[in-house]
């Protein structure tokens, strides 16, 4: 008989050129009734152009499903970071003095 309560992990492998990620400073995220569509890519912010160059790293179709799930996990992260770097801003959590009265 088969466990249905056992825990499923995913067991996923990469290449380290895939690993090594792609740097983005840029998104765009567009949909149509089936996918929305991911754009990331690297643009040079400090040029006095009219027109921004830049070039895209990479591009991800996602499921309207997943789409929400991977809203929902960036929202928890980005909540964690948040709460951590508030954290690192208390003067007690630096390197100078615990006193603040001095």
């Amino acid at each position: 008989m088969a466990e249905t309560d056992s825990e499923r992990h995913f067991d996923i492998h990469a290449d380290p050129e895939v690993m090594a990620g792609h740097y983005a400073n840029f998104a765009n995220v567009s949909h149509s009734d089936y996918e929305f569509t991911v754009t990331f890519a690297r643009v040079d912010h400090e040029v006095e152009e009219e027109a921004i160059p830049g070039v895209v790293v990479s591009r991800m179709n996602l499921s309207p499903r997943f789409m929400r799930e991977l809203i929902d996990a960036m929202q928890d992260n980005f909540s964690k970071w948040e709460t951590r770097e508030g954290i690192k801003n208390l003067p007690e959590f630096g390197d100078g003095p615990s006193d603040p009265t001095s």
